[in-house]
């Protein structure tokens, strides 16, 4: 039997994903548009926040600064981010003007600056962090945008992203499902008990056949096909990126234990944060960027 309190978390779990099949059916429509990137902009904001959060950085002044900057990153991933209202010549310069790296070197030198002023309340371990979080975090988000504006066949690279949903999203509800069919043998019993061997191999082999269908479809719709090449090329690199996708599941799960927390955050009623719903696509997208950028 289901008690009030379960039921309760259970309908609130649904109704969460149906909001969120909402949006998603929403930014879809909208991905050639600059919603795309303020969505993504946004995710990344939060799921920087979440973490500092977490971590109880008390310094104010980098938690505002590190939200801010994971914000801007998605907006000078590509030339095109603007468009159709910023020429993609005009914001391209403006990408270019400075290399991304310095803008880092910048936020790392201002954040130990700001642990210099506040070092009452500001440990080293707090600006590291925060770098982490304002760095490794909105970068894995812009990947979204890159991956979108990387070739001239818009088609293949949204095709892409979804490749990457598929390896992380895919894995872990085949995962969950393999598990609970026959999961016995425990893969990391002290970080994730619920995660077992089999629900592994089970949410590898379904992110792959997932992975088939979607391929199918698009050589069916696209106007310009995948070659056999690049098909048996996508297929083999969803095997290694599906795994490190629950590497990326399980990394979340140490921080939070580090954390002593049971999710990031609240954003999504009983889903957690941002970061609970996207740590494997973390892993999994620029590892789908480095795949394209190399076999592509």
């Amino acid at each position: 039997m289901i008690d009030d309190t379960e039921e309760k978390f259970m309908k609130k779990r649904i109704i969460t994903a149906v909001v969120l099949l909402c949006i998603l059916a929403l930014v879809v429509w909208q991905i050639n548009t600059p919603l795309f990137v303020a969505v993504i902009a946004f995710l990344s904001a939060v799921a920087s926040n979440e973490i500092m959060k977490c971590a109880n950085v008390k310094n104010k002044f980098i938690v505002v600064l590190g939200t801010v900057f994971s914000a801007c990153v998605p907006f000078f991933a590509s030339a095109k981010v603007l468009l159709p209202f910023v020429d993609s010549q005009y914001w391209g310069n403006v990408v270019n003007a400075v290399p991304q790296v310095v803008y880092i070197i910048a936020l790392v030198l201002i954040f130990l600056l700001a642990m210099l002023k506040g070092y009452a309340h500001t440990k080293f371990e707090d600006v590291a962090i925060s770098v982490f979080a304002s760095v490794f975090v909105p970068y894995g988000f812009s990947v979204f945008v890159r991956l979108r504006d990387m070739f001239e066949n818009e088609q293949f690279g949204i095709y892409l992203i979804f490749f990457g949903l598929i390896c992380a999203l895919g894995t872990d509800s085949g995962a969950q499902l393999g598990g609970m069919a026959f999961g016995k043998h425990k893969m990391s019993p002290n970080i994730s008990p619920k995660k077992t061997v089999e629900g592994a191999v089970c949410g590898v082999i379904f992110a792959l056949i997932l992975n088939v269908v979607a391929v199918v479809l698009y050589n069916q719709f696209a106007d310009v096909k995948i070659e056999a090449a690049g098909i048996i090329t996508l297929l083999i690199c969803s095997l290694p990126i599906s795994f490190m996708g629950m590497m990326g599941d399980l990394s979340a799960s140490v921080l939070k234990r580090n954390f002593q927390v049971k999710d990031f955050g609240k954003i999504f009623p009983g889903h957690g944060g941002v970061m609970d719903r996207f740590d494997s696509s973390l892993f999994t997208l620029p590892l789908t960027f480095a795949v394209a950028l190399i076999a592509f």
